[in-house]
């Protein structure tokens, strides 16, 4: 939304020395007619009298520079005169200030980008869809929701423009004061979610409680994204985590004040930092989350997970390995699976879901007695060993570096992992890997923390021994000296 093209600002201000006030023009008229190259802000000050309400030319830089500044303003300003340039001060107060935009902008027809008539107590831009035209009840009542309105709608965006109002703020636009609205209220099945990155561990703006739930009228209201605040201020509206290609993520939307990142100059995006990235990839985790544990709420059907086997799955111990195929698991005469292994008499307590299992699971070799599982015939292969090659095979595995062949059957367990986990578990257990790591990366700094707060305590028990010595002294030398004086007097 663009006002126009030039802006003075009457401003006036209690200081120690007295009260000031001031009138300043931004011009883009003024710069592009007289070829400035620079911005120039010409500004003209007055000294205030409360009492009388006079006001006395200030001359800040001398007489010259201030008539030069007032024959500028008067010039290029709707005001030809210093009086009237001072008649915009008598709704001010004793305080604060006044921004008043003229020459307003206008499109390649002529017509102001900027809509007076639609609507009485707002502005609109100009162009902006009327819903009450449409003939479709669902694309109508998708236009009358907020997070369309607030994009052509003076009023509607400066309703949520803060997250919260101090009792003496009042915005009042076209002689109407804007009612704040909190867009919280709109959802429905809300849950707060608490995110703190790495780097803002031990401090409290780097906390970030979202609301997260979905819209009133999901899944009829379309609209998916995250208002995203900034010490208080919204900076992106409904922001877009997820790709409007399918139907996932369809009516979630969230609230948080984020005030790590920092803002463009603008306020109107922020800065891509690796900050910002994190906290995208959290709030879209946080989507698929969400829609996955409550989508059935708003009438669509969760989808149960395919199964792998008709076999329940498997458990994996930290003590088993894989078994090498051989002929005792053959199926066929001319085929051979690959065989699992479950948990043992010896380790029962100790099984771990494949599907949870972790990537750099260790699995010592040479374990037996563990019977093989019947796998789906698609993950069946022909059977290529001879006797000769398993047997230059097993030759090669003695004279292999330790931990070269640990490595290797790491991968094996890996390679079993992932063929026993659908499409959700792996996603589940990428997400458990990531968590782990960041789990891992806190449990690190909170070790160095543990060290710094030690080293410390040391140090502050030797102040203390310091001082309790150098307290024993004086103590001393205050009893030695007590005789002295009594023996004196």
């Amino acid at each position: 939304m663009r006002l126009g093209a030039d802006a003075i600002v009457f401003s006036r201000c209690m200081k120690g020395s007295g009260p000031t006030q001031s009138v300043g023009l931004l011009s883009y008229t003024f710069l592009a007619e007289t070829g400035q190259k620079d911005v120039v802000v010409p500004m003209v000050d007055y000294k205030y009298d409360l009492l009388t309400g006079d006001a006395i030319q200030y001359e800040r830089h001398g007489a010259d520079q201030f008539c030069s500044n007032l024959s500028v303003l008067l010039k290029w300003s709707p005001f030809a005169t210093e009086e009237d340039l001072m008649g915009n001060f008598s709704d001010i107060g004793p305080h604060g200030t006044k921004i008043i935009v003229f020459n307003l902008w206008s499109n390649d027809d002529g017509v102001l980008e900027l809509d007076f008539d639609t609507k009485e107590e707002d502005i609109m831009i100009s162009g902006a869809p009327n819903p009450a035209e449409t003939t479709n009840a669902v694309k109508r009542t998708n236009e009358n929701h907020l997070s369309n309105q607030l994009r052509y709608s003076l009023r509607v965006y400066a309703s949520v423009l803060y997250l919260q109002l101090p009792g003496y703020f009042k915005i009042i636009l076209r002689g109407q004061e804007v009612q704040r609205h909190s867009i919280a209220t709109d959802l429905i099945y809300r849950q707060a979610v608490s995110y703190t990155p790495l780097e803002f561990l031990r401090k409290k703006e780097g906390e970030v409680v979202t609301s997260i739930g979905f819209l009133n009228g999901a899944p009829t209201i379309s609209v998916h994204g995250f208002n995203i605040y900034h010490r208080n201020r919204l900076i992106l509206p409904f922001h877009r985590v997820l790709s409007s290609a399918s139907s996932k993520g369809r009516g979630v939307a969230g609230v948080l004040e984020a005030n790590f990142i920092k803002p463009t100059h603008d306020k109107q995006d922020f800065e891509k930092s690796q900050l910002y990235q994190k906290l995208i990839i959290r709030l879209k985790d946080m989507t698929t989350e969400y829609w996955d544990l409550h989508s059935h709420l708003i009438g669509y059907q969760k989808k149960p997970r395919a199964s792998v086997s008709p076999t329940p799955p498997g458990m994996l111990t930290a003590s088993d390995t894989i078994a090498e195929p051989s002929e005792r698991n053959a199926v066929g005469a001319g085929l051979s699976v690959a065989p699992w292994r479950g948990g043992t008499r010896d380790h029962p307590a100790s099984a771990i879901p494949i599907a949870f299992a972790p990537p750099h699971l260790s699995v010592p070799a040479g374990t037996s007695g563990h019977a093989p599982c019947s796998m789906p015939a698609a993950q069946m292969v022909p059977a290529t060993d001879s006797a000769e090659t398993r047997k230059r095979r097993n030759e090669d595995d003695v004279q292999m570096d330790p931990c070269k062949r640990q490595a290797i059957q790491s991968l094996e367990v890996d390679n079993q992992i992932c063929q026993r986990m659908t499409e959700r578990d792996l996603n589940e257990f990428e997400h458990l890997k990531f968590e782990n790591q960041q789990l891992h990366e806190e449990c690190l700094e909170l070790e160095v923390a543990e060290k710094e707060l030690l080293l410390k305590e040391q140090q502050l028990r030797l102040q203390i021994q310091q001082a309790e010595a150098q307290y024993k002294s004086l103590l001393n030398e205050y009893i030695s000296a007590t005789p002295v004086r009594t023996h004196m007097r």
